[in-house]
Order: structure tokens, then C-alpha cells, then sequence
């Protein structure tokens, strides 16, 4: 199952309408990776990172996740070299509230200032009028959370956001957004072994909300049960951590990130692995 001509399409990969409007297959693109060492500067391989791109455009992908801090700045440069002027399905889904200081180093900002000049510099970059998705990268603690979901909805109510996420968030910040402005999606860090946001994630099942989870597939590829299944359908474990995240509910949203295009090739297809219930059941209590 390893094959690169897999595409992706609403019957393999199924579908998810953001905020009921935004309707994106349920397997997206994360661009963190195109970036340099440490998520800092460009990348080592800058004709390979495009390619890559649009690639992920070629085989199906219609969302792209990046964020203004991704470099900085250095991904969404990059997406807008790449892909545009963009096919009018693509859903470019960007984020703010975390500053860089190096390779390696995330500070959070959820300042309102600095969130409303995050995204007028994502706009610039992206080369839109409008962002499809703009998330709040992380709540900061020294900004009460409030103050900082309500710049985003100013700037929603400006024509600049169309659709509001939020990330690395609890239950309780979830609400606290919620009773703020409309949230249409939630990220936060899930994958076959770390599942600290289950409450989260059946939160978002409840209200229909997409959860995108970050970092799909760490830590997940020597599990003992993740090699088995994935031998017995002749794929890798990474591909089976992925098909897992897909069965496991219907609004997850994996967005799995590389900078090759033969990794990405593999990262699609994996949404062509049907695993059994009890395959997925049997990943469900290995964590």
C-alpha cells in the first residue's frame, strides 16, 4: 500500500464542512516541514519543497496548514510561490500568536496588536484579501484568553478571516472561545500514542467542529501493534497511523507535514487502507 499513484478523492479520503461551508477532504497538508532545521529559514531543498506543494495539490489535497511562525514567515512565502493563484477549492488555513526567536524556539503572543499585525503579514505573504481559516496558534497566559479570541473576531467582522480555529487548547478554552465568537475547527496534538485531548477531540464530535491533529504520526511508527497491521496490509506503520486517525471519528482532520514528495506520496495513500474494527479498536487501546 506503499504505491505513489494513489489521489485522493471525497469517497476515499470522505469530507468535512468547515463552519458548514468550507467543504475540504479529510486529509490535509501540514507545511510546518518546508521549512529549514528547527523549523527556521528556508528550506535545504527549496526546489523540492515547491514540488512538494504541488504535489500535495496533484494528488487531492485541497487544505493547507501553516502558520505565520513556520520559518517565520518562510512557508507562507513558500505557498505562495508555489501554488498561486490557487485553485478555487483550496482552502489555505494559516495561524498566529507565536513568535520565533531561533531554531527551536516558540514564544507565545496573543497580545490583540499583535494578532491583528500577524495576520495583515499572512495576508501580505499568502496574497489574499481574505484567509480561509486564521487559528490561534496557543492561548497566552499572560493575555486573558477572551482578549485575544476577540481580535480575531474583529478581524472576521473586517472581511479579513473568514472561518476562526483555535490550537493547543483544553475543554475549558474551548468553550471560553466558544462563548466568544463561532469556532470551526480545533488543533491540537493527537496521535496513536499520545491522546491527552480525547476530551477535546468529543467536544468537537459533539458540536461538529474539524479536528486537525498535529503531529499525526510521532512516536508512532515502532509500536508492536502498528507493525503488525501494517505488515498485514503490506503498508507502513506511519500509513497506518494515519488510516487509523481517519477511522477513528469523522471529524478528524490529519495533516501530516513533509518537505519530499515521495513521502507525501505515501502520507496519501495511506487514505486508501481500510483497517477492520477490530484493527482499529486494537490501536485504540495500545495507548
Amino acid at each position: 500500500m506503499t504505491s505513489q499513484t494513489f489521489a485522493l478523492t471525497d469517497e476515499t479520503a470522505g469530507t468535512l464542512a468547515l463552519g458548514g461551508e468550507l467543504r475540504v477532504r479529510r486529509l490535509g497538508f501540514g507545511a510546518m516541514r518546508i521549512t529549514g532545521e528547527g523549523i527556521w529559514g528556508p528550506p535545504a531543498d527549496r526546489e523540492e519543497a515547491i514540488a512538494t506543494l504541488r504535489r500535495a495539490v496533484e494528488l487531492g489535497i485541497n487544505l493547507i496548514d501553516t502558520a505565520d511562525a513556520y520559518g517565520p514567515h518562510v512557508s507562507e512565502e513558500l505557498i505562495a510561490e508555489a501554488l498561486a493563484p490557487y485553485p478555487n477549492d483550496l482552502v489555505i488555513a494559516t495561524k498566529g500568536g507565536l513568535t520565533r526567536a531561533g531554531p527551536g524556539q516558540w514564544s507565545r503572543d496573543g497580545r490583540p496588536g499583535h494578532l491583528r499585525e500577524a495576520c495583515e503579514g499572512s495576508l501580505q505573504r499568502l496574497g489574499v484579501e481574505r484567509i480561509d481559516l486564521y487559528q490561534l496558534h496557543a492561548p497566552d497566559p499572560r493575555v486573558p484568553y477572551e482578549e485575544s479570541l476577540g481580535a480575531l473576531k474583529e478581524l472576521r467582522d473586517e472581511g479579513k478571516i473568514r472561518l476562526i480555529g483555535v490550537s493547543n487548547v483544553s475543554v475549558e478554552q474551548l468553550e471560553t472561545a466558544l462563548s466568544v465568537v463561532p469556532v470551526v475547527s480545533v488543533q491540537n496534538r493527537f496521535n496513536a500514542d499520545e491522546r491527552a485531548s480525547e476530551g477535546v477531540l468529543a467536544r468537537c464530535e459533539g458540536l461538529g467542529l474539524g479536528f486537525l491533529p498535529w503531529r499525526p504520526i510521532a512516536g508512532g511508527s515502532g509500536g508492536a501493534r502498528l507493525d503488525e497491521i501494517a505488515a498485514r496490509h503490506d503498508a507502513t506503520p506511519q500509513q497506518i497511523a494515519i488510516a487509523w486517525l481517519l477511522a477513528r471519528s469523522p471529524v478528524m482532520l490529519p495533516i501530516p507535514g513533509t518537505s519530499s514528495v515521495q513521502h507525501l506520496e505515501e502520507n496519501v495513500a495511506a487514505a486508501g487502507i481500510a483497517l477492520g474494527e477490530e484493527e482499529v479498536a486494537a490501536l485504540g487501546r495500545a495507548a
